[in-house]
């Protein structure tokens, strides 16, 4: 039997994009700055704004968006020359779902302050997320310049060559990603779905491997290695991956269709039965169609074989 497994390059419905941005952290005034922890610039500014945007993360802090993007909005309206108050209120508002405002939020960041690297890698990452690649480009080319360090640029430049199939130009960016982002786990992801694109198998593996080594629980990594195990024909390997792929993400229909897949080769229905049931069912949950028949029709399969006699 052949298994064919769920593509994990689908596109979701409402951006043209496959994959996760890795997006700047919170700012705070004061008086240095730090890649990690969380990013502080040095900011000389009116103290009544600075007042208030340390009010806005604080709410930010404690879940309460909304609050802090109008204390972010209040802020740069006491200074507009207030760079982190513009940022943080783009990041806000990308978590509130607000694409566009957070894009021009992070624009205003970069006027008022034209050497804030992180607000032009951000902007770059909202532009290619609404898929504006030339722009997207020339924003993160911006920030990389104004900061040849800043991992979470790098790999978003990265992401953007994928999107134009440029490989070559992919890997060294996820590779800059990895140098200066080390404990991110996408860049390692990302850099090992590149080398799937170009056949390279054993530094696929490797790159999967890396990223499972920075985050344990990161499932698409672990599905992506079991399924090199399985058209290998390793079938204890690639169940294993199976199976932390699915303890990292309970919700991580293609796991258990890949263990389906191994159940199946290994002529253990009722047990291919199941996950393949679990499968369908969260693929139906999840708005997959295509993918729920794929796993009726092998649930069916495998009920049929474990009730013949063998």
């Amino acid at each position: 039997m052949v298994g064919y497994f769920p593509a994990l390059h689908t596109l979701r419905p409402t951006i043209a994009l496959s994959f996760i941005l890795l997006w700047g952290g919170i700012v705070y005034p004061g008086v240095s700055f730090a890649i990690s922890p969380p990013k502080i610039i040095a900011q000389s500014g009116n103290p009544p704004a600075i007042d208030v945007l340390n009010q806005g993360l604080q709410a930010i802090q404690a879940g309460r968006v909304q609050d802090a993007i109008a204390l972010f909005r209040r802020a740069a309206q006491i200074d507009p020359r207030l760079a982190p108050a513009y940022y943080n209120l783009g990041l806000a508002l990308r978590q509130a779902g607000q694409l566009q405002p957070a894009a021009d939020a992070f624009y205003r960041a970069t006027q008022a302050d034209p050497k804030f690297a992180p607000a032009f890698a951000n902007l770059g990452g909202s532009l290619l997320e609404g898929n504006n690649l030339q722009l997207a480009n020339d924003y993160l080319q911006r920030a990389i310049e104004l900061d040849g360090k800043l991992g979470f640029a790098h790999y978003n430049m990265g992401l953007l060559r994928v999107q134009q199939r440029d490989w070559e130009k992919a890997i060294a960016s996820f590779k800059k990603a990895l140098q200066y982002s080390q404990n991110a786990p996408e860049p390692a992801y990302h850099l090992g779905l590149v080398y799937l694109q170009q056949g390279k198998i054993d530094q696929a593996r490797e790159a999967f491997r890396q990223a499972i080594k920075i985050n344990p629980r990161y499932a698409e990594a672990h599905y992506n290695l079991g399924s090199l195990w399985f058209q290998q024909g390793k079938l204890p390997e690639a169940l294993e991956a199976f199976r932390k792929s699915a303890a990292a993400n309970s919700n991580y229909a293609s796991a258990y269709y890949g263990a389906g897949l191994v159940f199946m080769q290994l002529k253990k229905y009722a047990e291919a039965a199941q996950v393949f049931q679990y499968a369908r069912d969260l693929f139906t949950q999840q708005n997959n169609p295509q993918w729920a028949r794929n796993a009726q029709q092998l649930l069916q399969q495998a009920q049929n074989l474990n009730y013949q006699p063998r």
